[in-house]
C-alpha cells in the first residue's frame, strides 16, 4: 500500500462528466489498497471569468479582496468531487487551503507556502477516506486568504506529498507526460520515461509548459518524486518520472530534450559607454519596472565604448523599449537602441553535457547548415540556448531533434 498525491488540472475537471471520470480513477486507486490526496484546480476557463468579474468592480483590484474572489474556483471543484467519490461509494473529505492550514506568507495573489499541518489529512486517511484539498490557495498568519499564483496548484500538491512524506505525487493533465520536444511541431517528438529534476526545471524555465517551474523547484528541494500522466486515457500507462540523476532507471541520453520559446524581443543598446556599474544602469530601472531579463550579452564596440544586448518576453518589449529611450539613453549616453520583438530561443538540455564534449559545437554546425543565423548565446552546466529569428523556430527545432538522436525512428 503507497500514499499518493494526485493532482488534476483544469481541464480534468472541466466539467461534471469529467470529474466524475476523475472519481473512478481515483476509485481504483482506492480499490488497489492505496490512501489518496487529491489536489484539485478550478474548471478550465473558471479562474478567468473570476478575474474578468473583479475588473468590473475595480480596474486594479485589491489584491486581498482578489484573493478571496479568485479562491472560489477550486472551492466548487473539491466539494463537487467529494460528492461524485461519495456518489460511488468512496468515502471522501474535501477541504480548503486554509481548512487544511496551508500556512503561506502574505504575498497577495503569489504567495508562498510556509508550512503545511498534515495531521488532519492523516487522521483522514487512516479512516479510510480520500482527502480532495483545494490548490492554489492557503491562508496567511493573520487568517487572510492567499492563492499561490499561476499554476499554483501543481505547488500545492507537491508541498502536500512532502509534508505527508507520500511515495509518489502524480500530476494529472492533458498529455501522457514529458516529451522530448512538443511534438506538434516534431511529430516523432517521443514521451522520456523519467527525466531529472535538473533537465525538468530547465525545460520548465525554457518554455516546456507541463509543469510549473515552482512545483518541480520544491520537488526536487524534498525530495518528492513526481510522475506526469494523462487524465484523459483510461489507462495512463506509466507517464513520465521526475526524479533524481542517480536513479538506476534513468534514460542514459546526452540530450534530454529541446526546449523552444516563442515569445522573445532582443533589445540593443549602441554605443555605451565601456565603464564600471554600467550594466547596472541599465537594467537597474528595468528590474525596477517588474520586468524579467533573460539572457545578457555585453559586446567590444567601439574605442570606449561596448554594445549590450538583452532579452525579455515579447509582452515587455514596448514598455522596456520606452524605459530605455526617455530614461536610460540620455542618462548614460548611448548612441541609440534598437529592438527586435520577433525574436525565439531555442534551447538544448541533458545532464549528458557534463560528460560529453562537443554538444555547443555539433547545434552551431547544424544550424548554420540550415542557414540560421544565432544572435544571442547562453550556457549552463545542463543547457545551451540560443536566440535566432523566429521564422526560423520550428526548422531549428527539428533539426536540432534529429541531429541529437531524438527522434523515435533513432531512439
Amino acid at each position: 500500500m503507497a500514499l499518493i498525491v494526485q493532482k488534476y488540472g483544469g481541464t480534468s475537471v472541466g466539467n461534471p462528466d469529467r470529474i466524475k471520470n476523475v472519481a473512478r480513477r481515483v476509485a481504483k486507486f482506492r480499490e488497489q489498497g492505496h490512501q489518496v490526496v487529491v489536489v484539485l484546480s478550478a474548471m478550465s476557463g473558471e479562474t478567468n471569468r473570476l478575474i474578468a468579474l473583479a475588473k468590473e468592480m475595480q480596474a486594479q483590484p485589491d489584491p486581498r479582496e482578489l484573493d478571496v474572489v479568485i479562491s472560489t474556483g477550486e472551492q466548487v471543484t473539491i466539494g463537487l468531487l467529494a460528492m461524485a467519490l461519495k456518489d460511488i461509494g468512496v468515502d471522501a473529505v474535501s477541504y480548503t487551503g486554509p481548512q487544511v492550514k496551508i500556512l503561506t506568507d502574505s504575498a497577495f495573489t503569489k504567495a508562498r507556502i510556509v508550512s503545511i499541518d498534515e495531521e488532519n489529512i492523516h487522521s483522514d486517511l487512516d479512516n479510510g477516506k480520500v482527502v480532495v484539498v483545494a490548490g492554489f490557495q492557503g491562508m496567511d498568519e493573520d487568517g487572510n486568504i492567499t492563492t499561490l499564483g499561476r499554476g499554483g496548484s501543481d505547488t500545492t500538491g507537491v508541498a502536500i506529498a512532502a509534508a505527508l512524506r507520500a511515495d509518489e505525487c502524480q500530476i494529472y493533465t492533458d498529455v501522457d507526460g514529458v516529451y522530448t520536444t512538443d511534438p506538434r511541431v516534431v511529430p516523432e517528438a517521443r514521451r522520456l520515461k523519467s527525466i531529472t529534476f535538473e533537465e525538468m526545471l530547465e525545460m520548465a524555465s525554457l518554455g516546456s509548459k507541463v509543469l510549473q517551474i515552482r512545483s518541480v523547484e520544491f520537488a526536487g528541494k524534498y525530495k518528492v518524486k513526481l510522475r506526469v500522466l494523462s487524465s484523459f486515457m483510461d489507462e495512463p500507462g506509466e507517464g513520465t518520472l521526475i526524479t533524481f540523476e542517480d536513479d538506476d532507471k534513468m534514460e542514459q541520453a546526452v540530450i534530454s530534450g529541446i526546449a523552444f520559446n516563442r515569445d522573445e524581443a532582443k533589445i540593443t543598446l549602441l554605443g555605451v559607454p565601456d565603464k564600471p556599474g554600467i550594466a547596472y544602469q541599465i537594467l537597474g530601472p528595468v528590474a525596477d519596472a517588474n520586468i524579467d531579463v533573460d539572457m545578457i550579452i555585453q559586446n567590444v564596440g567601439e574605442v570606449g565604448t561596448t554594445d549590450f544586448s538583452f532579452t525579455v518576453h515579447r509582452n515587455e518589449f514596448a514598455r522596456t523599449m520606452d524605459i530605455l529611450k526617455n530614461q536610460i539613453v540620455p542618462h548614460i549616453g548611448a548612441r541609440e537602441v534598437v529592438g527586435d520583438n520577433k525574436a525565439a530561443k531555442v534551447s538544448v538540455v541533458g545532464v549528458g553535457m557534463r560528460s560529453h564534449v562537443g554538444i555547443a559545437s555539433k547545434m552551431f554546425r547544424t544550424l548554420a547548415e540550415e542557414g540560421i543565423n544565432i544572435q544571442m548565446i547562453s550556457t549552463s552546466e545542463i543547457k545551451i540556448s540560443v536566440v535566432i529569428d523566429e521564422k526560423y523556430l520550428e526548422l531549428a527545432v527539428r533539426v536540432l531533434h534529429k541531429v541529437f538522436d531524438l527522434d523515435q525512428e533513432n531512439a
